[in-house]
């Protein structure tokens, strides 16, 4: 069994929903992306999503892009962001971690040596913003024979047709993009929500992560009543980058402030069940 598997089990078996937090590797430095991502389990992080920094993220709001490129003039690569995995993987052995970005910097760096490389340093899963479907035999099944999970993307303007190929041979999780466009710009309603995930689950058994669009404790909560996880990425961001000064350098209160936040969605989320 996957951390992955292994995490939404026990999740289940808790009566719970999960809170997959997201930062941007080596934003706004090394130091400060490797303390929140050290802090975020104990602050309630349930999973992790760390970004690739990568100068052409056609799916990231202008949040995420103003945090790779403050990431990319820090220093961040591909091998640096493996290097920060593996650097928590010391301390922490439980908490999945999932790397999101996209297919160039992997075909750069090698497809079978980045699978190999990735899953020694302890990832769990990818997801690949724009590796469509069709083309997923440049990855998957080199990801696969070393152990990582390929997650997919399922859009509101995923057919119902098209679902089942968009899902076939995914796993871990599937995220549910809940808005059209990119990252941290609007949100998508409850009702909305409520009438996407029976699509999606007609087509899967993994469980459904809800991102794009969830921003707040209180979009979190609703998310997971419906859902298996709120995805929470472009707020925390938002919250780090408010506390850097004047040069884009971290301050004293970012990393806290940052784990306050994580605090704050992680109460939201366990309690939102509550009497369902």
């Amino acid at each position: 069994m996957s951390r992955i598997e292994a995490r939404f089990a026990q999740l289940r078996r808790e009566g719970r929903g999960a809170l997959i937090t997201f930062l941007e590797a080596w934003d706004p430095d090394h130091d400060t992306s490797a303390a929140m991502l050290r802090g975020m389990p104990a602050a309630g992080a349930d999973l992790i999503e760390i970004g690739v920094p990568f100068s052409d993220p056609m799916a990231d709001g202008p949040i995420i892009q103003a945090a790779g490129k403050r990431a990319l003039r820090a220093g961040a690569t591909l091998a640096r962001t493996l290097a920060l995995v593996r650097d928590f993987r010391a301390g922490d052995a439980a908490t999945p971690i999932v790397l999101m970005g996209y297919l160039n910097p992997i075909l750069s760096y090698g497809t079978e040596r980045f699978c190999t490389d990735a899953a020694a340093a302890g990832v769990d899963g990818l997801i690949v913003v724009d590796l469509p479907a069709e083309e997923s035999d440049l990855l998957a099944p080199l990801a696969a024979r070393a152990g990582l999970d390929i997650i997919r993307l399922v859009a509101p303007t995923t057919t119902d047709a098209r679902m089942p190929h968009v899902l076939d041979g995914s796993s871990g999780f599937v995220y549910y993009v809940a808005i059209t466009g990119i990252t941290g710009t609007r949100s998508a309603s409850g009702d909305e929500l409520a009438a996407a995930l029976p699509r999606i689950r007609r087509v899967t058994k993994l469980p459904v992560a809800i991102g794009f669009g969830v921003r707040t404790p209180t979009q979190a909560a609703e998310a997971v009543r419906v859902a298996d996880a709120a995805v929470v990425a472009s707020a925390l961001i938002d919250t780090m980058a408010a506390t850097l000064d004047t040069r884009g350098h971290a301050t004293e209160t970012t990393v806290p402030t940052v784990l306050a936040g994580v605090k704050a969605l992680a109460d939201a989320v366990r309690a939102a069940r509550a009497g369902m």
